[in-house]
């Protein structure tokens, strides 16, 4: 099962936390986040990184984040256990 992290571009505000607990994002000049391998609003999470994708979830401060998992077409959740 894999899972990836959805970044809703109309939510953030750039604050950047999201980027400091997670490799496979970086900022742009504004501090948005961005997926490193170019994947877009939908950033694949490896198993490794499921905790701190969590947590970024968890303390987005405007809800701009959220796990999917990526074999099922299920609704999305805030977070996903």
């Amino acid at each position: 099962m894999t899972h990836s992290l959805h970044i809703d571009w109309t939510a953030c505000r750039g604050r950047g936390a999201c980027t400091e607990l997670l490799d496979g994002l970086d900022r742009d000049e504004w501090g948005y986040p961005l997926a490193v391998d170019g994947s877009g609003s939908n950033v694949p999470v490896p198993r490794r990184d499921m905790a701190a994708a969590r947590e970024a979830v968890a303390l987005c401060p405007l809800q701009a984040l959220s796990l999917h998992r990526s074999d099922a077409p299920a609704r999305p959740s805030r977070a996903t256990r």
